[in-house]
Formats: C-alpha cells, structure tokens, sequence
C-alpha cells in the first residue's frame, strides 16, 4: 500500500527502505508538540487528530490534508445534511461560479511521465461531464500548481494544499516522486486525481474507518456537524475502487467508478 498526502500506506518492508534512505536531520528530530487549542480547532472542522502534524503552512491531518491557520480560524455553519456512516464526503466548502474552467499547472522538476499523467488525471474530470473542467497551462499562474518536493516525511506520496476557501480550490498540492518511485501514468494520474479531488472539496470515501483502505485498528477521521458531509445516492456499504480511497495500492490504478461518477455530479 501507499500514502496519498491524503497518505497512501507503504508495506512494512517498503517503509523500512524509505526510512533506512532517507533519514534527514529533519525526519529524526522531535515532532513539535501540538497545543489543544489546535486540535480542538481540528476537531471542530471535522477531521482526526490522530496523526496531526505541523508542517510548514499549517498542519497536515489524515496523512495528506493540509490546514492552514486561516481555515482552522474559519467559522462554518452546521449543515442541514447529516454526516454520514460509510458514503462519500464532501467538505462544506466547494469550488463556486459554475460553469468554471481551472487551470492547472505542473513544475520543470517533474520527468515526461507526470506531465503525460497530469494529462491522464485532467481527461478523467472532464469526461465526466461537469460543470467543473481543468485545463493544463505552460506559463502564468495557475489555479491548482502541481509542486515538486522531494521529502513531505517518510512515505508521505502527495500534499493537497487543503480545501476550496471563498469559492476557490484549495491552490494545488505537492507530489514526492522519490517516494512514488514509479513511472506507471495511470498510478501517478489517480494520486494526481486524488489530491485534485481534495482542492475540490472531497473528503475520503473511508473516512468514517480509513483502516478499510489503509489497514491496521479501526480509525474514523473525525465525526463533526461540519466538514464531512455525506453526498446523497452515493452507497451506504463500503467502496472498494473510489477515487478518495485514504490509501492505493502500489501501481494501482483507480480511475472513477459508478459512485465517483455520482458523487462528481452531485456537487459539479
């Protein structure tokens, strides 16, 4: 298994590897302590705190999420749809001013393979059929930058830089390619339309027990009035293809089923 950033889990002996490979100054010391009022913070929003780390920009939770101080100060109204048990999530914020296009640019860090999957990750969201589209762009800023890191912590795959704020996508995510260590486009197109769906607003489809894609004990990211909202006609019993899955297999490719398709259309 692997981390997204949403983190896709590594097996025991993978991780053993990256670990032995790329101990750092920065990975052995001490993690910095966590105040309470961050994580009440946390809490309130809706996500775990169990693996909550501080990261530069804000806290990384649920392996590949990161909340900025700004979303955390944030002040979001209950939800008049109730969280749900086992169905997709969404967060309370979403991409506005629909039809939209956004544009979506990639670093000159990256080999071929994540260009030609950056592609492969924008055909799928627009096959769909949303009201919602993506389009690659060479120069200017783009709405949702792909970023090019070569340590996030160990096994950490991808970042996402959060969820939609003010009608706008969170501003794209970072991808580790010494930890992907992989050149299989459609592999690196799902972690790409992972953290892509993230800066959209979707939560992990197992987010009420990641242990069903992660393995290990049970663990619910973090049941709240806010921030974790079931999408209506997706299904009530567990999916083992989604897209939002909170960890993939290595080479595995999960391009959108039936119920990512639903989930899409509901909010796009």
């Amino acid at each position: 298994m692997s981390k997204f950033s949403l983190l896709l889990a590594l097996g025991t002996s993978a991780a053993l590897a990256l670990t032995g490979c790329q101990k750092t100054a920065e990975e052995v010391a001490q993690p910095t302590a966590i105040s309470s009022d961050v994580k009440a913070q946390v809490k309130a929003l809706g996500f775990g705190t169990q693996d909550i780390q501080a990261v530069e920009g804000g806290y990384r939770v649920e392996g590949d999420i990161l909340l900025t101080p700004e979303l955390l100060a944030s002040q979001t109204g209950p939800s008049t749809l109730r969280v749900g048990a086992e169905e997709q999530y969404r967060t309370t914020n979403l991409v506005t001013g629909l039809p939209r296009v956004l544009t979506v640019s990639i670093s000159s860090q990256f080999s071929a393979a994540y260009v030609t999957a950056i592609d492969e990750a924008i055909r799928r969201y627009n096959a769909a059929g949303l009201r919602l589209t993506f389009r690659r762009i060479t120069s200017g800023t783009a709405d949702l930058p792909v970023k090019y890191s070569s340590n996030l912590g160990s096994g950490v795959l991808g970042q996402s830089g959060g969820f939609p704020s003010g009608g706008n996508p969170a501003p794209g995510f970072t991808l580790v390619p010494n930890v992907i260590n992989s050149s299989n486009t459609n592999y690196i197109a799902t972690i790409m339309a992972h953290e892509m769906g993230h800066c959209i607003g979707f939560r992990h489809t197992d987010y009420y027990n990641r242990a069903y894609s992660c393995g290990g004990s049970t663990s619910n990211e973090g049941a709240s009035t806010v921030g974790a909202v079931l999408i209506p006609g997706t299904p009530s019993a567990a999916d083992p293809n989604s897209w939002m899955l909170a960890c993939v297999g290595n080479g595995v490719n999960r391009p959108f089923n039936t119920n990512d398709v639903t989930a899409l259309n509901y909010l796009y």
